[in-house]
């Protein structure tokens, strides 16, 4: 089983890059399953819009995740109910629309969870993730509820990422953090199986301060006048990471990083 996760995309330019280089680096990976975090695909940076969802799904995406951004465009409250493929965190607090996990057939008949947590320092209030974590544990087993596990965790602290990854150890095919749009270069497989990296990165353009206008980003940082945020709009990166995992007992076998396209340096 091999499971392509991408982290945040980022504007028109990241969406342009999934339905551009997503097909055919499905084929030429042979992937069977395709996790992305679209919590910014909307045009603006923000959220996601339910014809964003289609046209990620009609390129190849079999899930979207989200985080802090999930309800930044109005209609994802609504859309989120009806479209089981899109999932927002978890710990969100009771009564938010949508899941934060759902379990997914292959097209060979083989099942995925997809776990969607969302850091608590740093972050838009939720309920305490580690709490959340331990509850989910001891209700969901690998092998048993799924045959693998895929867990985002959506966080801006790396310790808090680190720690939900030895959380998970060996009871997760993946656990991989969003969020920050910076691809770490720590990926490996820990102590008992499972594969992390503290962060995917994001699908968008890295000529730019996290995905948007570096100008307008560094006005507001020198407290100049600056518009409102908005996304790069130049020549897109893929980043994320292909794991490689065990039929046998939902682990992982092997991790690389994979970055396609655009400024940042291609691993293949």
């Amino acid at each position: 089983m091999r499971i392509l996760f991408l982290g945040d995309i980022v504007g028109n330019s990241g969406c342009k890059a999934i339905t551009n280089y997503l097909p055919k680096e499905r084929t030429k990976h042979k992937i069977d399953f395709v996790i992305v975090n679209g919590e910014n695909a909307a045009t603006s940076g923000v959220g996601i819009t339910e014809e964003i969802t289609k046209n990620l799904f009609a390129s190849g995406v079999d899930v979207i995740t989200t985080g802090n951004h999930v309800w930044d465009q109005k209609e994802t409250s609504e859309h989120i109910e009806r479209e089981s493929r899109l999932l927002r965190p978890e710990n969100l607090f009771p009564a938010s629309p949508g899941k934060g996990f759902e379990v997914f057939k292959t097209k060979k008949g083989l099942k995925i969870g997809v776990l969607n947590l969302m850091g608590n320092v740093f972050m838009k209030k939720c309920e305490d993730v580690f709490e959340v974590a331990e509850k989910f544990k001891l209700k969901n087993k690998l092998k048993k509820d799924y045959d693998f596990l895929i867990v985002d965790f959506h966080g801006e602290i790396t310790s808090e990422k680190m720690a939900i990854g030895h959380l998970f150890d060996g009871q997760a095919t993946l656990v991989v953090g969003t969020h920050t749009h910076v691809p770490t270069s720590d990926a490996r497989i820990l102590e008992k199986g499972t594969a992390y990296q503290t962060d995917a990165g994001m699908c968008g353009d890295y000529n730019s301060v996290i995905g948007m206008n570096k100008d307008n980003s560094i006005n507001k940082f020198l407290k100049k006048k600056s518009t409102k945020h908005y996304p790069a709009t130049g020549h897109a990166s893929l980043c994320g990471l292909i794991v490689e995992s065990n039929i046998d007992n939902g682990l992982a076998l092997n991790i690389n990083q994979f970055i396609c396209g655009g400024d940042l340096k291609n691993s293949h």
